[in-house]
C-alpha cells in the first residue's frame, strides 16, 4: 500500500522545531509511508517585506543550497526505504509574481515536488500573514469590512494562483485551499463559503491541479477541521482533483497527524 505524505517542513523552517531530518524520515518508516516529500517555505522574495513581528515565514536564500544538499544526501541515504521528495512551499503573494517566476526558474530543475500556498493577503498596499495568530486575523477582517470580505478575498487570490503564470516549473499542488478558515472558530460568524470554495476546486480541475489535503487544521483550537473539510475533499475526489495528504508538520511528532483519521473518513 502506498502511503505519502506530500506537505513536511524541516529543520530549516525559522519557526519550526530544528527537529533533524533523520527524525523525520525514520518516523515515516516506521509508520510503513512509502513516500514523503519536504516542503519547507521557501524563501520570500527579497523585495517583500514580511509582516510577521520576527519575519520568519521563509527560509534564508543563503540556506538553500545546505538545504537541496543535505535532501540529496538524505534521497541516497534511505532510498531503498523511502522515497524522498526535495521539494518547497512556495508562496503566491500579489504583486510579486514576476519574482516568483525567476525563483522558480533557477531552483527548479532541482525540485522532485512542490507546493504553491496562499499565506498572505493584500488590502490597501500593505499585507497581511492571515494564518499567523487569531489577533491578526480578526484585526484585519475589520480593516476590510468583516469576516465574509476577508474570505472571498483569500478565495480570490488563492484563484489567482493558479491562475498566474509562473513559468515551467510552479508547483502542481495547492496548499491547504481553505486555510481561511484557520480561526473560524473565533469569529463566531457563520459564513456560507461553500460556492466559493467548489468554484476554487472546479478551477484547480480545470487547469490539472492536486489538492493538498492538509490534516494540520484537526490540531489547531480555533480550526478543528482538515484544509479542506472532508466534504470539500470529497467534492475535489468526485470531479478528478488528485488529492495528497499533507501533514503539514512542522515537528517530527507532528509528522502524519491524524492521517488515519482523514484515512476513514475519505480514501485517498
Amino acid at each position: 500500500m502506498r502511503k505519502r505524505d506530500g506537505h513536511i517542513h524541516t529543520p530549516f523552517c525559522p519557526h519550526g522545531s530544528g527537529d533533524s531530518f533523520d527524525k523525520y524520515i525514520t518516523k515515516a518508516i516506521d509508520e510503513g509511508f512509502t513516500e514523503i516529500t519536504f516542503t519547507e517555505h521557501a524563501p520570500l522574495p527579497i523585495s517583500f517585506i514580511d509582516p510577521t513581528p520576527e519575519k520568519d515565514c521563509g527560509m534564508k536564500h543563503e540556506l538553500l543550497t545546505a538545504y537541496f544538499g543535505q535532501l540529496q544526501e538524505l534521497k541516497e541515504r534511505y532510498k531503498k526505504h523511502i522515497i524522498i521528495n526535495i521539494g518547497l512551499e512556495i508562496d503566491y503573494i500579489v504583486g510579486f509574481e514576476h519574482a516568483t517566476r525567476n525563483f522558480l526558474n533557477e531552483v527548479g530543475q532541482i525540485l522532485d515536488d512542490a507546493i504553491l500556498s496562499v499565506h498572505f493577503l493584500q488590502h490597501a498596499g500593505n499585507y497581511t500573514c492571515i494564518d499567523f495568530s487569531e489577533d491578526v486575523y480578526l484585526q484585519f477582517s475589520e480593516q476590510i469590512g468583516g469576516i465574509e470580505a476577508m474570505y472571498s478575498l483569500y478565495y480570490e487570490t488563492v484563484k489567482q494562483s493558479i491562475l498566474v503564470d509562473l513559468g515551467p516549473y510552479k508547483p502542481k499542488r495547492i496548499g491547504h485551499p481553505t486555510l481561511i478558515h484557520k480561526f473560524q472558530l473565533a469569529h463566531n460568524q457563520s459564513i456560507n463559503d461553500r460556492a466559493q470554495i467548489k468554484s476554487v476546486l472546479e478551477l484547480m480541475q480545470t487547469h490539472g491541479y492536486e489538492l493538498d489535503f492538509n490534516s494540520a487544521g484537526l490540531s489547531k483550537t480555533y480550526c478543528q477541521e482538515p484544509y479542506p473539510n472532508y466534504e470539500y475533499a470529497a467534492f475535489a475526489k468526485q470531479i478528478g482533483v488528485p488529492i495528497v495528504f499533507g501533514s503539514d508538520a512542522h515537528t517530527a511528532n507532528d509528522l502524519h497527524q491524524h492521517y488515519y483519521a482523514l484515512q476513514q473518513k475519505l480514501t485517498f
